[in-house]
Parts: structure tokens; C-alpha cells; sequence
């Protein structure tokens, strides 16, 4: 690590290879307004860590296999402890190499891997960011989440005074906040917004401590369930993203369903049904979306390039 006025810099390794463009890219169409952006190649966004605040830039470093991630304000004297959730949330500790030895011996997701290595499963700054994300996105394109989160930003977040960056100049809205906030005419159903808000409520109680290092997962995956408007699905995209739990299993996920009954429509509807690819769920997702850009016109390629596409949210 290094610090020079008021600016820490990380250098944080990663086992390649590793597909940089395609997370940026994740990252990039699903960016909070205001809050976070992907710019020039890099990924920042406002953080905040033990009272301070500051911005967090991500890289790819030109010539090590490693990313670099800069920390700028006040912030940047927490840089070691940052180091951690920083690595999380862009999947560094996964080894492609053993991911893509289990994913080859399917023969139906080989070709898929061998398409498009270095995959990561993106992560997510704080789970509670992202089931506000999972409620707001619920029957919405991800462009009209990424509208309303704006405005869930203007409504309930806090600007940072004197931050010089416009695109992340806001915190994203705390748990009491969002519990608090009129959200009349946000742009979504009365029961979503109720649905929002008891999250949020549940947060800010202490009910649902969604981001504590403490936390049990499977009481938190009780605790979610239990609030209305939260199902299976959101549960298990949280848990593959923000746990990091590779056995989180989004079962019932339109996409998913779709695409692997276009590929085999009954045995591998039963197989999905069965939860013979647990484990490898989060990575087949991004697989899939890997091969549409690979192009291919057979029967067997198309159906490749319908398998599991980047996550809808």
C-alpha cells in the first residue's frame, strides 16, 4: 500500500485470467446515479468506512495481475481494513482455473467456459444496496431500476459536501432514511414501495442486520423471507453476490429457467429443478452472456448463447 496526501493506493491480486471489460461492463449498466459510475476503464464510487468518506477507484493494472484500487479522502486512512470488501466484491479469491475444471466436466457448460474464461460473479458494495436494487428491479428492465434508484438517491441520500466528483457525490440513502422518506410518485407500485420501506425498516432495527460480519447466514435468509414483497429469488441473488455463498441457488429465475429449457427443455429443466449446478450457477450466468458476443450460427451455438445470461437486476 501506499499514501500520499490523502490519497491510498492498493494493489490487490487477482489468479488469471481474468475478465475485466465484462465486470466493468456489469458494473457499468447497473451504476447507482450519483453514487457510483464506471469511467475510463475504472470503476469508482462514494464510500463510506468508520465515520469517513471519501471515493473508491478501481483499475486494472497495465502490466501485473492485479487490481489497483485507489482510495481518495478522508476514507483512505481505513485503506488496509478496505482491502477486504474490496476484494470481495470483484470475486478475486476465485480460482478460474479450478472453476473451470468443475465447469468442464459438464459437458453441456464446457464449450461455454472454454468461450469465455476468466469470468468473475460480480459482487456488490453492501447487501443492503443491493435488495433495495433486487425489490426496485422487480418486473422492471434494468434501465427503469436504475431510473427509480436515481431518484431514490435525490430523495433519501446525503451530497457530500465538497466532493469533487460529480458522478459520485451522493452516499447512498441509510436504512433509516429510506424507512423515513415520502416516496410518493417514485415511479413504482404502492406494494413495492411498502415493501421498500419494511426492508429498510427491519435494517434500520436491527431486525435484519444484513451487513454485520457476525451475521448468520441462515437466520438472515429467515429474516429476509419473513419481510413481505422478499422471496426465494431476491434471498439467493443477495446470497450469491453479497454473501459470496456458492451454494445460493436462484432456482426459479425467469432467465435462467428459460435458458436452460432452451437448451435441453426437459432434462435440463428437471436438472436445474433438481439443483444439480448449485454451485455453479453464478458463473454459468455471466457464461452464457459470454458467448452471445461470440457470435455463431448452429443450432447448438444458439442454444449456447441463450444459456444463462448476466443477471437480470
Amino acid at each position: 500500500m501506499s499514501t500520499l496526501d490523502d490519497v491510498a493506493t492498493l494493489e490487490l491480486p487477482y489468479k488469471a485470467p481474468f475478465d475485466w471489460r465484462r465486470l466493468l461492463r456489469f458494473f457499468s449498466g447497473r451504476a447507482t446515479p450519483g453514487v457510483e459510475t464506471v469511467e475510463d476503464g475504472a470503476y469508482r464510487r462514494a464510500i463510506e468506512w468508520a465515520g469517513d468518506s471519501g471515493t473508491l477507484s478501481v483499475c486494472e493494472h497495465p502490466r501485473k495481475r492485479c487490481l489497483v484500487a485507489s482510495i481518495e479522502g478522508p476514507v483512505s486512512r481505513h485503506a488496509d481494513a478496505l482491502a477486504a470488501p474490496i476484494a470481495k466484491m470483484f470475486d478475486l479469491h476465485a480460482d478460474p482455473k479450478k472453476i473451470g475444471a468443475a465447469l468442464a466436466a459438464d459437458p453441456w457448460l464446457a464449450p461455454l467456459i472454454d468461450a469465455a474464461p476468466g469470468l468473475r460473479v460480480p459482487g456488490a458494495w453492501s447487501g443492503f444496496e443491493l435488495v433495495v436494487r433486487a425489490i426496485v428491479g422487480q418486473q422492471i428492465s434494468v434501465k427503469g431500476a436504475t431510473t427509480i434508484i436515481g431518484r431514490l438517491v435525490q430523495r433519501a441520500g446525503e451530497r457530500i459536501e465538497g466532493h469533487p466528483h460529480d458522478n459520485t457525490a451522493w452516499r447512498f440513502p441509510t436504512p433509516e432514511a429510506l424507512a423515513a422518506v415520502d416516496l410518493a410518485q417514485i415511479g413504482m407500485p404502492g406494494k413495492r414501495v411498502a415493501a421498500l420501506q419494511g426492508f429498510a425498516h427491519a435494517v434500520a432495527t436491527g431486525d435484519v442486520p444484513l451487513d454485520s460480519a457476525t451475521a448468520d447466514a441462515s437466520e438472515l435468509r429467515a429474516a429476509l423471507l419473513a419481510l413481505p414483497g422478499i422471496g426465494p429469488w431476491t434471498v439467493e441473488y443477495v446470497a450469491m453476490r453479497a454473501w459470496r455463498d456458492s451454494d445460493a441457488w436462484p432456482a426459479w429465475d425467469l432467465v435462467l429457467m428459460q435458458s436452460i429449457c432452451a437448451r435441453e427443455p426437459v432434462a435440463r429443466a428437471a436438472h436445474a429443478a433438481a439443483h444439480a449446478h448449485r454451485r455453479l450457477a453464478p458463473v454459468a450466468r455471466l457464461c452464457g452472456d459470454a458467448s452471445v458476443e461470440r457470435g455463431g450460427g448452429s443450432g447448438r451455438g444458439r442454444a449456447r448463447r441463450l444459456v444463462l445470461r448476466e443477471l437480470a437486476v
